[in-house]
């Protein structure tokens, strides 16, 4: 089963180190030229600073690039790409701009602080995992509404949108591998009441806190 992480959403972060400011900007990103365009608008947004310091990997094609933008080698880009790297996060750019501050902030500094500007904008944007989910409905009592809606929850599911009848349905998102036991689960609960229905597929991306 294919299945990967990319940013939930864009992101901006900023903290000052030693009278430097990083600003740290994230983006989902499918090609090299949609990078390359969020890096240039950064460097016109920020022509001021001294450093526009960058890094960016697409999935498609394996591309992996970064750039210390004048800073030390080895001090920014490489520390920003590692912080997605670890996390498994692909379809992504991410630009940290520097405004010195007149302080030097020594190799290891410069490493810490482009590490923590990339997590952090990382961190603001949320991660979303992409995988193919099997779309389910479940037809239910009222009285078993909130039992199944933790069932869902526990086959690793997502809650979709709810009908209100006669009884209740329950719209959710499931992985592919855990559609069998969900069924299996809501007969066991509901002595064989209860039917999950499968309703269709899709590939598409859900935010990790959401899974």
């Amino acid at each position: 089963m294919t299945e990967y992480r990319i940013p939930t959403a864009s992101s901006e972060t900023e903290f000052t180190e030693k009278r430097s400011r990083f600003i740290g900007h994230v983006w989902r990103v499918e090609t090299e030229e949609e990078a390359r365009s969020h890096i240039e608008a950064m460097k016109k947004r920020y022509h001021d600073a001294r450093h526009n310091c960058w890094c960016y990997l697409i999935r498609e094609g394996g591309v992996v690039r970064y750039s210390d933008d004048g800073e030390p080698q080895g001090t920014a880009g490489q520390p920003m790409l590692g912080v997605f790297q670890k996390e498994d996060i692909t379809n992504v750019c991410c630009v940290v701009t520097r405004y010195f501050g007149g302080i030097l902030l020594g190799a290891g500094g410069l490493v810490r602080a482009y590490t923590r500007s990339a997590k952090d904008a990382l961190d603001a944007a949320g991660i979303s995992v992409v995988r193919r989910w099997a779309e389910v409905a479940v037809p239910c009592p009222y009285a078993l509404f909130e039992r199944v809606k933790l069932e869902v929850e526990s086959a690793g599911g997502v809650l979709g949108e709810t009908e209100y009848g006669a009884d209740v349905t329950i719209h959710a998102l499931l992985p592919e591998g855990a559609v069998e036991g969900f069924q299996a689960r809501i007969t066991e609960l509901t002595a064989g009441g209860c039917a999950v229905q499968v309703v269709g597929e899709a590939f598409r991306d859900v935010p990790l806190n959401r899974i």
